[in-house]
């Protein structure tokens, strides 16, 4: 099946950001599940499987959002029967949100990107191509921008200027040290998780 000119758009902005493309249909406890594409998370988001959902040109029913429902509900029970881990994001590419669709949220992540216009070269302009770039943003890597010259930021580094903005009521070690880890994977933040924990737990023995 070929692709809608926005899906591949989006698809290669998946790509670049490090996701698999899946062959579809996949099977998932012997049941086969067709979707417009799917994407696998690698590294730190090994656990993602993102499904794209063509709503304006798409087959095996995407224009119909009970249809969409009743697919993904039953992609996660299959999960669920396989005990996998993986957390399911559904992005619906030109959709309006019916109710149907909006009840997708209690199974899984639910993205929309709206029906963005392509050039001549089926490229999306500056203006566009942000607008993809915001509705998708939890699927993508978190970066800090580089500050230039003696900006505020590389003056005292963004991680510091983030803790100094914090209220007082946040505990700012724990902030950190979540933050540090997030670049080493899920392991290693439950890890920091887990050792500020012990830490907090024992200051408070301790003053008993």
């Amino acid at each position: 099946m070929s692709l809608s000119p926005l899906v591949q758009v989006l698809a290669a902005r998946l790509e670049a950001a490090g996701y698999e493309r899946l062959a579809t249909p996949f099977r998932v406890a012997s049941v086969e599940f067709q979707f417009t594409a799917a994407f696998r998370g690698v590294g730190a988001r090994a656990l993602d499987l993102v499904l794209i959902i063509d709503a304006v040109t798409g087959e095996h029913g995407d224009t119909s959002g009970l249809a969409v429902r009743n697919r993904i509900e039953t992609l996660s029970r299959a999960l669920d029967v396989t005990q996998s881990r993986y957390t399911v994001s559904a992005v619906l590419v030109g959709a309006v949100l019916t109710d149907n669709v909006k009840a997708l949220a209690e199974t899984c992540r639910v993205l929309q990107v709206p029906a963005l216009a392509l050039d001549a070269d089926g490229a999306l302009e500056a203006k566009q191509a942000e607008m993809l770039e915001d509705q998708i943003r939890l699927l993508l890597p978190l970066r800090v921008p580089q500050a230039a010259g003696e900006s505020e930021v590389s003056k005292t580094g963004a991680l510091d200027l983030l803790l100094g903005r914090l209220p007082e009521t946040v505990d700012a070690t724990l902030v950190r040290e979540l933050i540090t880890s997030s670049t080493r994977g899920e392991t290693s933040v439950k890890a920091a998780l887990g050792r500020r924990i012990d830490e907090v737990l024992g200051s408070l023995e301790a003053d008993q």
